[in-house]
């Protein structure tokens, strides 16, 4: 799993461990069921199933260690999830949103490449946070990417984009040591950007830019798929630039409707004119 996800893992490990006060040895399945309920108000459907699936996998390690003889989270039943449907913006509001930084300051030229990074080539906020200046290849016009479970992918850069990330490398911060100088995206401090400032940076700027919907670094990658699907992009070229395991799961992120496989699937089927 990636550092993020083990992270929180460990979280909600730890959090339901205080909760409980219980020997984790001795935990049954209604301490686990009165933990959830105590967060039902805070937490949402998904992230109840992943606070489940964190202590599932915690109790799993127990049994396999010899520590307790069940997993008591085999009798709690998962929060049932509907399809999500991520939240996407129109072409002509990501334009908005990257034409509202301030080109005129270092600031502005940073977060500029940042949007057109994240929208162009589709990039996980932790991908883009962790992007190398070694992993960029201007001429030949890629981005080398490693991905959850450290899977490397190769996503092509588009002109604008492109264009965006020498404009910041002509401006980017003195990196504040060694350890920073292979990566693109500096803070103000010569170091390496965090995910909560990127999340901070595209609300402020889609603000600015008039548009107030729920977004987050992972909206631009929503609209990125979804704008190459309704472009005509094969699922599984768009499964291979998100790096998706499954092309389900790429079939799910950018909501493709029925019709539009309705539509190509009668187009090309062989009967078609009987």
């Amino acid at each position: 799993m990636s550092p993020n996800t083990v992270a929180s893992y460990c979280s909600d490990v730890s959090d339901f461990l205080d909760f409980t006060a219980v020997d984790p040895a001795k935990a049954a399945s209604s301490d686990i069921i009165a933990y959830l309920s105590s967060r039902s108000d805070e937490l949402s459907k998904r992230s109840q199933a992943r606070l489940l699936s964190a202590l599932r996998s915690f109790f799993d390690w127990m049994v396999l260690e010899g520590l307790r003889g069940n997993n008591p989270c085999d009798n709690v039943d998962s929060p049932k999830l509907g399809r999500y449907l991520p939240a996407v913006l129109s072409i002509e509001e990501v334009d908005r949103i990257i034409a509202s930084t301030d080109i005129a300051t270092p600031k502005g030229i940073r977060d500029r490449a940042i949007l057109e990074t994240l929208y162009g080539s589709g990039l996980r906020v932790s991908e883009a946070v962790g992007l190398h200046i070694s992993d960029i290849y201007l001429k030949e016009r890629f981005l080398r990417i490693i991905g959850k479970g450290d899977k490397q992918r190769i996503v092509p850069i588009g002109g604008s984009e492109a264009a965006a990330i020498e404009a910041y490398l002509e401006v980017r911060e003195v990196p504040a040591g060694p350890e920073y100088d292979d990566i693109l995206f500096l803070n103000r401090f010569g170091k390496n950007l965090s995910r909560v400032s990127m999340f901070k940076m595209i609300k402020e700027q889609a603000v600015i830019a008039g548009i107030f919907k729920d977004i987050s670094p992972h909206t631009f990658r929503h609209s990125f798929a979804t704008h190459l699907i309704e472009n005509g992009a094969d699922l599984r070229a768009v499964q291979e630039m998100l790096g998706h395991e499954s092309i389900l799961t790429t079939e799910i992120y950018t909501h493709i409707d029925s019709s539009t496989w309705q539509a190509a699937v009668l187009e090309h089927h062989p009967r078609k004119g009987e």
